[in-house]
């Protein structure tokens, strides 16, 4: 028997806020951390210096990664608030201003005018507040920003996303690094997007093709960058 709430888990907007911050880290962590290890390979004659960078590139870029998400979805966060405050005292002092612009909106939705008064009435009944959140302000639960799940998702994809270049720094030879770096970030981004494509329900293709694009122009501008400065360490 089909319900509401298994029709809903059969979609994957419910997913968005974590998905795309976890994507965003991971990618990140992934260019971010390959890129820097490219650069310093074009200009380094031995691992330790590469090592070191990459993993001062994690701890930096994560927690980095983690404050910066906190604070944009605590902006959010704060911006919805004080929008549902303002519409609490909106419904106080104006209900029946309130309750046209609500059924303005359901006409504008395609209801007829008297549905749409119908509507909005009953709606305002059970719980005018939530109906206005909703319909009005579009704060719904899966869209309201969430400031710590953002932040952990995003600072521990990065971290995850990161390591993964730092293993190919460890295990790969020193001359020519860069190049192993390139191959398996490819891979590496090619994965992501599979991952998150799968899990988002987007289309394989266009994910894929967008993270490797990116990708790839990173890394190369950061070996360009090594080669130009041409210091060996």
């Amino acid at each position: 028997m089909i319900t509401l709430d298994n029709y809903l888990d059969r979609h994957f907007i419910h997913r968005s806020n974590w998905l795309r911050a976890a994507v965003l880290g991971a990618n990140d962590g992934i260019i971010s951390i390959s890129s820097l290890a490219v650069g310093v390979a074009t200009a380094s004659n031995t691992r330790e210096p590469i090592v070191l960078a990459t993993v001062a590139g994690i701890v930096a870029g994560a927690l980095s990664m983690a404050a910066g998400e906190y604070v944009s979805v605590s902006s959010q966060t704060d911006t919805e608030e004080a929008d549902i405050e303002r519409e609490i005292k909106e419904l106080k002092e104006m209900p029946e201003e309130e309750l046209k612009i609500l059924a303005q909106i359901y006409e504008k939705r395609g209801l007829k005018k008297e549905t749409a008064m119908q509507v909005a009435q009953e709606l305002t009944e059970a719980d005018a507040l939530a109906a206005h959140v909703r319909d009005e302000l579009g704060i719904t639960e899966i869209s309201q920003a969430k400031p710590i799940q953002a932040a952990l998702a995003s600072g521990a994809a990065f971290s995850i996303g990161g390591l993964l270049p730092v293993l190919v720094v460890l295990f790969s030879p020193v001359k020519g690094m860069e190049f192993w770096l390139y191959g398996f970030t490819i891979v590496f981004l090619i994965i992501l997007g599979t991952i998150a494509a799968k899990t988002g329900g987007s289309n394989l293709f266009k994910a894929i093709t967008r993270i490797t694009i990116w990708g790839t122009i990173a890394m190369v501008l950061s070996g360009l960058v090594g080669y130009l400065f041409g210091v060996k360490v």
